[in-house]
């Protein structure tokens, strides 16, 4: 099944900035979005994360579920979540906080913070990410804090994971893990577009290829 599908999607700025753009990310799959500066992939994420409206196509989730985002919030709300190169948490909260900001537990009408430590400490196990729920999230490497935010969207139940350039700013260590964990959640079946322009990072990790130019699809790979 497909985790999302994009169907002949058209978004205009005076000249096309998407024409007729076909995609498809099955569960499970690794999928590299590519392509040079200016041909589309900022738009098509903002496409498909509600930041930007289109005017013609259809976006489908799991096969049959067609949707539309007005907002972020409402592609979080169908499974859709992005992680950016810079990455968008509170540097000055805790791991916990970060993992769980806007949907604290709560006791008492107060945030219970022993189950949330508790509840971050067994997500961020699952996904082997060493740190503990009660670090300063500054305190981490951007390695880490990427991680983070990926661990959020995947506690959140996202079926499609947004990766936008975030090797950017990691050496090859950090490169590796960050693979690793994007690995597991494969095995999951979480679908993931991954944007990058190193070649040998989409060789090493996607199990597709789509090329955009110009606001269109011009080669998918496998």
């Amino acid at each position: 099944m497909n985790a999302i599908e994009l169907k002949q999607v058209k978004k205009r700025y005076g000249d096309f900035a998407l024409n007729d753009v076909n995609i498809c990310l099955p569960q499970g799959c690794v999928l590299g979005l590519i392509g040079e500066n200016g041909a589309g992939k900022s738009t098509l994420i903002k496409v498909l994360t509600g930041v930007y409206g289109f005017e013609e196509g259809q976006i489908v989730m799991e096969g049959s579920r067609t949707i539309v985002n007005n907002s972020p919030q409402d592609a979080q709300k169908n499974g859709i979540s992005t992680v950016y190169q810079e990455v968008n948490l509170c540097p000055n909260l805790t791991v916990a906080e970060n993992l769980f900001i806007g949907r604290e537990p709560r006791k008492c009408g107060m945030i219970d913070w022993r189950t949330m430590n508790r509840k971050s400490a067994e997500v961020l196990k699952s996904l082997d990410i060493n740190v503990s729920p009660t670090q300063n999230l500054d305190e981490c490497s951007i390695a880490i804090q990427q991680m983070i935010a990926i661990a959020r969207a995947v506690d959140m139940k996202c079926k499609v994971l947004i990766l936008d350039e975030p090797t950017s700013s990691l050496d090859d260590d950090e490169v590796e893990k960050l693979f690793t964990l994007m690995r597991k959640l494969r095995e999951e079946g979480v679908g993931i577009i991954f944007v990058t322009h190193f070649l040998e990072q989409v060789y090493a990790v996607c199990d597709r290829i789509t090329v955009l130019r110009n606001g269109e699809l011009v080669g998918e790979y496998t």
